[in-house]
């Protein structure tokens, strides 16, 4: 087993090359892994099984015989300490950390006094139709570009904020749906507009105090929908187990608490991560980049995935908190990134 390890490590210090192109003015600093908070206590078994399943998307050399070697191990937290360095990058952005989830929405395969609400899959060509002209104008019926209805517009448009999630059938079988694009126009918040408004404050926002709003007040709340001309198309995702996640942008199902959405700029798709998210529920834990996220820009911005339903959506909603996250780099990179001396 020794003379495998070293020859895997010979085999990757022969295949170095730069993280990344274009970290710019990023900083670098390697860590060791007595520098991480929290890292003996965590389920590092836990994080190697998501790596691997991960593992399976590497097309690099830089990967292979690290991904070759995790095929192999029982023991996570020694596997990530002999073949990973920490690596923290940092630009001029304040850390930020928040997290999504997958929503399960009611509907059906046909309209009907419940469900009224259309779930679109994307028109071929360039589409620029606002909301309102999709919604109001209905400038989409009668395309045959219908996957489902559902009964609530707002649920609808969170859904679109997320970009993944389910609905849930009247016979109780699901369809699993992925982002299939965008309008294009500009994402507005609904909730930062109540703020602006002044209806409520900053503190008091939440995904239920909005749909809550919008049913109370069904012209304004109209009005406030709109105000976020940004429509999100979907796909329906055929073979996904019910058992699993949502596909992120590794084409594989993320995994609740363990999978990060990043900025591909600064952090490799597919690497394990250290995070230590601070705030009002801290914690610390072994997470793996398998997602990304239109809105996640910046060396120590990501996404936590909460998991799927109401109760992983209220936590969600929850979480925007400071810390900072490290990247575990195989040791060739990560001193190719910042060479010593």
């Amino acid at each position: 087993m020794a003379l495998r390890l070293v020859a895997a490590l010979a085999l990757a210090a022969a295949s170095v090359s730069p993280l990344h192109a274009g970290l710019g003015e990023a900083r670098v600093t390697i860590l060791t892994f007595d520098q991480l908070d929290g890292w003996a206590e965590d389920d590092h078994q836990a994080g190697l099984q998501v790596f691997l399943d991960t593992c399976r998307q590497f097309d690099h050399v830089d990967w292979a015989p690290i991904c070759a070697l995790a095929e192999t191990q029982s023991d996570g937290r020694m596997f990530f300490e002999l073949f990973f360095r920490p690596v923290l990058i940092e630009d001029d952005n304040a850390p930020l950390f928040t997290a999504y989830y997958e929503p399960e929405l009611r509907g059906a395969r046909r309209p009907d006094a419940r469900y009224r609400y259309p779930v679109y899959r994307k028109p071929p060509g360039d589409v620029s139709y606002t909301r309102r002209e999709i919604e109001e104008g209905g400038v989409l019926q009668g395309r045959g570009l219908e996957i489902a209805w559902v009964e609530d517009p707002v649920e609808l448009q969170f859904l679109q904020i997320q970009g993944s999630g389910r609905i849930r059938l009247p016979d109780g079988s699901s369809i699993r749906l992925g982002y299939g694009g965008s309008n294009g126009h500009r994402f507005r918040s609904l909730g930062d507009r109540l703020v602006a408004l002044g209806i409520y404050n900053r503190h008091q926002v939440s995904a239920q105090v909005i749909q809550s709003w919008v049913r109370r007040n069904p012209e304004q709340g109209r009005a406030l929908r709109w105000h976020n001309a940004n429509y999100v198309f979907f796909r329906e995702l055929g073979r996904v187990p019910a058992s699993e996640g949502p596909i992120g942008a590794m084409n594989r199902s993320i995994t609740a608490r363990r999978s990060l959405a990043v900025d591909p700029a600064f952090t490799p798709l597919g690497a394990p991560i250290w995070l230590e998210k601070q705030g009002a529920n801290p914690f610390n834990r072994l997470m793996i980049a398998q997602d990304t996220g239109s809105r996640i820009k910046g060396a120590q911005r990501a996404d936590i995935f909460m998991g799927t339903g109401d109760l992983a959506g209220i936590e969600a909603a929850r979480i925007s908190d400071p810390g900072r996250m490290i990247v575990l780099l195989p040791i060739q990179r990560a001193y190719a990134l910042k060479p010593e001396g």
